[in-house]
């Protein structure tokens, strides 16, 4: 494998343009240059956390250990969910939808692949575990929090029509039908967008990143239709999920629309 190694300086050289975006950002008062640069500060000291850690998993393989990162990664998803929403759900099901959908459809496809398809010896081995769970579960992460964003705002600015439509006769389900269909539809977007461009506009990251290190064109082709399958598949299990126990949410068991318990935050 030729892979060139980058230096500290190397990436000082990159982050000049963040920078360069942060510093226009701030002329043009935008209000975006303090979160930028936090968010790429985040983006170094993360990475390079899990550098760490993943050099220590890769050399002890556990399934405890392995499960425990898993688990971690889900629960700071879910918190990724809630803070994306502008009018989120209260309580602890606010929490509990998005995490709990993730964990159903990312895990489920995630192990499938591990167990069924790549089938590495453990199944369970670091090296693909942790990368495969981590594409699939940011992927879902992002349809999720964007589905269910869709779906409140949407139940609050279509109020009106929503209690008419129950006043007419429709469960909470037939009231809230269109809403859900668009949150769902906004929710899968990205994903799309990403399949269909695949090889024509842009490399997708894994498939760039077995090139650089060496791995044969066809391969990693191979590969990266396979994680492309897998991220398809837990965001579109994970967003219908979320919207459908979300839609749920938003109405008592007498089928009366309740968006009292919706938090109106500003955007972390």
């Amino acid at each position: 494998m030729n892979v060139y190694p980058l230096s500290v300086l190397d990436l000082v050289l990159a982050s000049t343009g963040v920078l360069a975006v942060a510093a226009l950002t701030w002329a043009l008062r935008l209000r975006l240059a303090g979160g930028l640069l936090i968010a790429a500060l985040r983006t170094t000291v993360q990475l390079l956390l899990v550098g760490l850690v993943l050099r220590t998993l890769f050399a002890n393989a556990s399934l405890i250990w392995v499960t425990l990162i898993a688990l971690a990664m889900l629960l700071i998803a879910g918190r990724e969910v809630r803070a994306r929403q502008e009018r989120r759900l209260g309580g602890w099901r606010g929490y509990g939808i998005g995490t709990a959908s993730m964990f159903v459809s990312s895990f489920a496809v995630t192990v499938l692949a591990l167990a069924v398809i790549i089938g590495p010896q453990p199944w369970y081995t670091p090296r693909y575990a942790i990368p495969l769970l981590g594409m699939v579960l940011g992927n879902t992460m992002t349809g999720v929090a964007v589905a269910l964003d869709r779906l409140t705002r949407g139940a609050w600015d279509r109020r009106s029509v929503i209690e008419q439509r129950l006043l007419l006769g429709e469960d909470r389900f037939g009231a809230i039908r269109d809403t859900a269909r668009e949150s769902i539809r906004a929710g899968l977007i990205p994903i799309m967008n990403s399949m269909a461009a695949a090889g024509v506009v842009s490399l997708p990251g894994m498939m760039t990143g077995q090139i650089l290190s060496g791995t044969s064109p066809l391969e990693a082709v191979r590969y990266q239709v396979l994680i492309m399958f897998l991220i398809a598949a837990g965001t579109g299990l994970g967003t219908i999920c979320a919207v459908r126990l979300a839609a749920r949410r938003l109405f008592d068991s007498r089928h009366r629309l309740r968006l009292d318990h919706l938090d109106s935050r500003s955007l972390d």
